[in-house]
């Protein structure tokens, strides 16, 4: 074979090989970048919630799993009468001392509504419970002012307690939530949360469906506000909703999700459903996970 005919073969060769590579080296980048295309939209997939800000941790840990803005404090409604059980089980106050509902607990306003009329006598313990169940803001009130010192006491014992706990971003100045200068950010009202799970009478309280007490000469059958409550499939151990203009639809909770003690909290969502709906896309996107994962999620920050 002569050299020209050789030197043909050579570069015939050469190109055949260095296109095969060529092409496997495209299809690798291709594969490899389609890899991280799937990783990262699966990492910004998230749950799809309509909540402005949002905080999910487990429990057992403190390891988060979700968070979106949860370190902003803004108003948070009736998710307040959580603290404002708190102080009364700090304080050991008889829960079968009865007490009357007064003027002084009439709020004015919107969303200022009581189905609790002037001079209803009820124990402090049925006070607590319509306050966490059907967050009752005259019962609420009640509790308050019937506090040692009187409200002004009880709220500075709302701020105390809320130091302890670590909720940096709060501050509390009545005990209904009516007031828009009730505020918290997520975070914080996770640490919340876990403080009223560990109170029996919380827990039973802000959990129950329905309660009836005694109103003059009628009995008056109050229901809760958290429609989850209701349905079976959630186990929850304690809860709480809240809603004023200014927070818009709020809901805390602490639940048993994939067998673990999960905290989510929900602020400012659009709609009267919206927090319901968002905590069953929570619920679902961490079932989700475990079963992908055999284990938790991971820390998710979502994009504000």
């Amino acid at each position: 074979m002569s050299g020209g005919r050789l030197k043909r073969l050579f570069a015939l060769l050469s190109a055949l090989i260095l296109g095969s590579g060529a092409s496997a080296f495209a299809a690798t980048t291709h594969n490899n970048h389609h890899r991280r295309h799937l990783a990262t939209a699966e990492a910004g997939d998230g749950p799809g919630l309509k909540s402005a800000a949002a905080y999910v941790v487990d429990e057992s840990d403190s390891s988060v799993w979700y968070s979106r803005n949860s370190n902003v404090a803004s108003p948070i409604a009736s998710i307040t009468k959580l603290m404002t059980a708190l102080v009364v089980a700090d304080a050991h106050l008889p829960l079968d001392e009865v007490l009357e509902v007064s003027p002084e607990d009439r709020a004015i306003g919107k969303g200022a509504f009581s189905r609790l009329a002037i001079g209803t006598k009820l124990t402090r313990g049925e006070l607590m419970h319509l306050a966490l169940m059907a967050s009752e803001n005259r019962a609420a009130h009640a509790l308050g002012r019937n506090y040692p010192g009187g409200e002004a006491a009880f709220v500075k014992a709302m701020n105390a307690k809320a130091q302890s706990l670590g909720m940096t971003s709060s501050h509390f100045v009545e005990p209904t939530g009516l007031s828009c200068d009730n505020v918290a950010s997520a975070e914080d009202l996770s640490r919340l949360v876990m403080a009223a799970a560990q109170n029996p009478t919380i827990r039973d309280f802000s959990t129950d469906t329905e309660h009836r007490v005694l109103i003059g000469r009628h009995m008056v059958e109050f229901r809760t506000t958290d429609a989850l409550v209701r349905n079976p499939g959630w186990n929850i151990i304690v809860q709480k909703t809240g809603y004023i203009t200014e927070a818009g639809r709020c809901l805390v909770m602490q639940a048993v999700i994939g067998g673990r003690n999960v905290v989510i909290v929900l602020l400012n969502s659009f709609g009267k459903y919206t927090r319901v709906a968002d905590a069953v896309r929570m619920r679902k996107w961490i079932e989700a996970r475990m079963n992908e994962h055999a284990t938790a999620p991971a820390h998710v920050v979502a994009a504000s």
